[in-house]
């Protein structure tokens, strides 16, 4: 039986990789990526704590945060792929789209 203080540092680690990744890169895509990074890292701490006190409101949450990724990740690339039309990158420092 593994403690979930394993998956708790584990979610911790995704999370802290997601932030260093977000703060760091300057692409598009790898900023997506670190974002939905740190949404799975909140989802297995929800799953852990949930499994811990035999509740299945972490995981109705954790559906709830699923439904709002896939929502993000439609629009996001969408967004993505018409910045990169107009564009032609993907650099934040590039892409300014309020300057004409």
């Amino acid at each position: 039986m593994v403690p979930i203080s394993y998956y708790l540092v584990l979610s911790a680690i995704l999370f802290s990789l997601g932030v260093v990744g977000f703060l760091i890169k300057r692409n598009l895509i790898t900023l997506f990526m670190s974002i939905e990074l740190m949404l799975n890292a909140v989802n297995l701490a929800f799953v852990a704590f949930a499994w811990q006190w035999k509740s299945l409101n972490g995981q109705v949450f954790v559906f709830f945060v699923m439904v709002v990724a896939a929502a993000e990740a439609a629009v996001g690339l969408a967004i993505i792929i018409a910045v990169f039309r107009t564009r032609e990158t993907l650099n934040v420092d590039r892409v300014n789209l309020l300057k004409l």
